[in-house]
C-alpha cells in the first residue's frame, strides 16, 4: 500500500514539473491543443448467466445413472449410487477407445489387417464354454481392424475385445496399463479395469464417469459410424453376420454404444440421446425442431421393464427441460467507457448467439475491452467471450454512440490530464 501511494506521489510530482517546464518553454498551447488525450476509463458491466431451469430431467430411481452434454462439462443430472460398481460390457467401450488411441481408425476406413492367432482362437473356445458373448473366429483368418471393432461393438464379442487389446498393446497386461493411464489422463478416476471385456466383477465404474465414456465414444468418428450402421449390411469374415446388440429404443431418440448384462452389474446401457428442443427451429423452412445430444450411462438396472420405463421417462422429460437460450444478445452492453470530459458510450454486442442449455446460471463471461480515447459509433472496441457447455463463443463489441474530442477549451483549461497524457505518450514512445 505504501509503495502504491509513493508511486502516485512521484507521478504527481513528475506531472507538476512537466507542466512548469512546458509553460516555461512556451509550449503549453501546442502541447494541449494537438497533444494526445487521456484515455477513457473502461468499466466492465456485471454480467451473469440466466436463471437455472425450474425443471430437471427424470432419472432412474434404482441403480446408478448420469447424463452429460459432452466430454468436458459437468454432469447435468445423476441419480442412485455414486460409488463405482461393476460395469459389465461397458468396459468394451473403454477397450475400443484405448485401442484407437494406439491404432487410430478413420471413418470409412477398414484399417490394417489383423491375423487371428492360436491365442485368439483358444479365447473364442474358452468364452463359448463359459456361455459368454462371442463372434466366431478361426486361426489363420484375416480380419480388418474395422471388422474386429464391429464384432466387439455391435456383437459385444468378448474374444474380439481380447484380440484387439493384444494386437494394439502386445499383451492384456500392457493394455491394462495403457487403459488406466488413458482413464487417468481424462480425469476418469472412478473407473478401474482389470480385463478388456468387463466380465470380471472388479471392472468397476461410476455412472458419472461412464456417461463421459459414452461421450468420448461418440466423439470418435469410427465408433459413431459403426454404431449408426445397419447390422443387416455388415458381413464379417467367413460370411458371418452380427446383430447390433447395443441398439435399443431408437424410436425415443437413443443410439446405444453398449448394452450388456452380468449377474454382478445387472443391465448396463451406455447411449447418446437426441433431444428435440421445444420452441426451436432450424433449416430454411424454420419447421424442423433443433436437437441437442446428451450422453448417458444407466447401470445396475434390475430388469428390462425398469430400463424401458427409465429410458422413456428421461426422453420425455428431457425435451421439456432444455431450452434455446440467448447467451449474448445484439446490442447487449458489456463495458461502459467514460471520458475525463464527461462523455459516455457503451461497448455492445454486434450479434446474437444462442445455445441449447439446461441451465444458463453457470455461464461465464470474459470481456476484452480495447483502450480508447475517442471513437465513432459502431467502432469495434473489443470482444466478449462466453464459456458454455458447447465451448467458447466470442462476439465482437462496438460503440453504441460516438465519443467526441472535447475541443480546445477543455484542453486549455485542463492542463494536468492533458500534459499527463502527453508525458505518457513520450514515455511509451
Amino acid at each position: 500500500m505504501a509503495t502504491t501511494v509513493g508511486r502516485k506521489a512521484v507521478r504527481a510530482v513528475i506531472v507538476l514539473v512537466g507542466v512548469f517546464v512546458i509553460l516555461g518553454l512556451g509550449l503549453y498551447g501546442p502541447a494541449t491543443l494537438v497533444g494526445p488525450l487521456p484515455s477513457a476509463s473502461a468499466s466492465v458491466d456485471e454480467t451473469t448467466g440466466g436463471a437455472a431451469t425450474t425443471a430437471s430431467p427424470t432419472m432412474p430411481a434404482t441403480g446408478a445413472s448420469a447424463i452429460v452434454a459432452d466430454v468436458a462439462t459437468p454432469v447435468i443430472a445423476s441419480a442412485g449410487l455414486t460409488e463405482a460398481v461393476p460395469m459389465g460390457g461397458s468396459a468394451k467401450i473403454i477397450t475400443a477407445l484405448v485401442v484407437l488411441a494406439a491404432k487410430p481408425l478413420a471413418a470409412g476406413s477398414e484399417g490394417p489387417t489383423i491375423a487371428v492367432s492360436k491365442a485368439d482362437a483358444d479365447g473364442y473356445q474358452k468364452y463359448i464354454a463359459e456361455s459368454a458373448r462371442t463372434v466366431a473366429v478361426a486361426q489363420g483368418e484375416n480380419w480388418t481392424q474395422r471388422e474386429m471393432m464391429e464384432a466387439m461393438l455391435l456383437g459385444s464379442s468378448n474374444n474380439h475385445a481380447d484380440t484387439l487389446a493384444r494386437w494394439a498393446y502386445g499383451s492384456i497386461d500392457a493394455y491394462l496399463e495403457a487403459a488406466q493411464a488413458w482413464l487417468t489422463a481424462r480425469g476418469l478416476t472412478g473407473i478401474t479395469v482389470v480385463d478388456a471385456t468387463g466380465l470380471d466383477e472388479n471392472d468397476i465404474g461410476t455412472a458419472s464417469d461412464l456417461a463421459r465414456v459414452s461421450a468420448f465414444a461418440f466423439s470418435e468418428a469410427s465408433i459413431s459410424e459403426i454404431m449408426a450402421s445397419d447390422a443387416d449390411d455388415i458381413t464379417l469374415p467367413g460370411n458371418r453376420r452380427v446383430d447390433n446388440l447395443a441398439a435399443y429404443q431408437p424410436e425415443l431418440g437413443y443410439t446405444g454404444v453398449s448394452r450388456s448384462y452380468t449377474d454382478q452389474a445387472g443391465i448396463c446401457y451406455l447411449f447418446a440421446l437426441a433431444v428435440p428442443v421445444a420452441g426451436s427451429s432450424s433449416g430454411a423452412s424454420g419447421t424442423d425442431a433443433a436437437t441437442a445430444t446428451l450422453y448417458g450411462a444407466f447401470i445396475r438396472e434390475p430388469d428390462w421393464d425398469t430400463l424401458d420405463a427409465d429410458l422413456e421417462a428421461l426422453a420425455g422429460s428431457a425435451a421439456g427441460t432444455i431450452t434455446q437460450t440467448d447467451v449474448v444478445t445484439e446490442g447487449q452492453a458489456f463495458v461502459t467507457y467514460t471520458t475525463p470530459w464527461g462523455e459516455t458510450a457503451r461497448g455492445v454486442a454486434t450479434a446474437t448467439e444462442s445455445r441449447m442449455l439446461w441451465d444458463a446460471s453457470g455461464l461465464q463471461y470474459r470481456v476484452d475491452a480495447k483502450p480508447i480515447t475517442t471513437g465513432a459509433k459502431g467502432e469495434q472496441v473489443g470482444s466478449v467471450t462466453v464459456t458454455t457447455p458447447d465451448g467458447d463463443i466470442t462476439v465482437l463489441l462496438e460503440l453504441d454512440q460516438r465519443l467526441r474530442d472535447p475541443g480546445p477549451l477543455w484542453r486549455l483549461t485542463n492542463p494536468v490530464p492533458v500534459i499527463s497524457a502527453f508525458i505518457d505518450s513520450r514515455t511509451k514512445g
